[in-house]
Parts: C-alpha cells; structure tokens; sequence
C-alpha cells in the first residue's frame, strides 16, 4: 500500500503551521487537554508529560495547526500514525488484518 502514499510537502506551509502549533501548545486550551491525560487514539490515560501534540492530518500533508486538527495522543501512537492520514490508518488496519487473517488460514 506504500506505492500509493503521495507526500508532497510545501516548506512555507510546514513552518507557518509549525509556529502556529508553538503558540498553541501555550494556550489554556492545549494545557487542559494535556491535563484530561487521554489518548485521542487508544484512549489511554497518561501523565501529561507523556503525551504528544498530534495533528490529525499532517501538516506535511497540508493540515494545519488548529483546534480541530490537533489531539493529544501518547508517544507510542503519535509514532506509529507518523505522516498518515485517518483513511490511510484504517487501510493500514485492515490491510494487516487481512494479512492475519490470510497466514491463519494457510497454518489450518
């Protein structure tokens, strides 16, 4: 699935929204989430030091650094999501999943 992935970042846009995201995690807003301590992805409670700002879609993929697109998430999501999308997650999902499925069926 890797050979449809099109990553085509735009150097201005990267650092426009990567100060906008600075200024962000100064707000109240950004510290109260911290503070809830939940995971956005496996809803895992953490100490806020142990959580990361996540963009849902990228910004090297052309997100941007508002309240909409940016969740707390733990370090170990934040890594395995890297540059992906929502969509691309889910196909990554389910394309590993059928993969499982697939070597079981071959092992019976």
């Amino acid at each position: 699935m890797n050979d449809w992935l099109d990553i085509q970042s735009d150097p201005l846009h990267t650092k426009r929204e990567r100060e906008k995201a600075r200024e962000l995690r100064n707000s109240d807003w950004w510290k109260n989430l911290l503070a809830q301590g939940v995971c956005h992805y496996c809803q895992g409670k953490f100490p806020p030091e142990e959580l990361t700002m996540d963009h849902i879609v990228p910004v090297a993929r052309g997100g941007k650094s508002t309240r909409g697109n940016i969740v707390a998430c733990c370090k170990e999501c934040n890594n395995r999501k890297k540059y992906l999308t929502p969509a691309e997650m889910i196909m990554f999902e389910l394309e590993a999943k059928e993969k499982a499925a697939q070597k079981n069926a071959e092992e019976e």
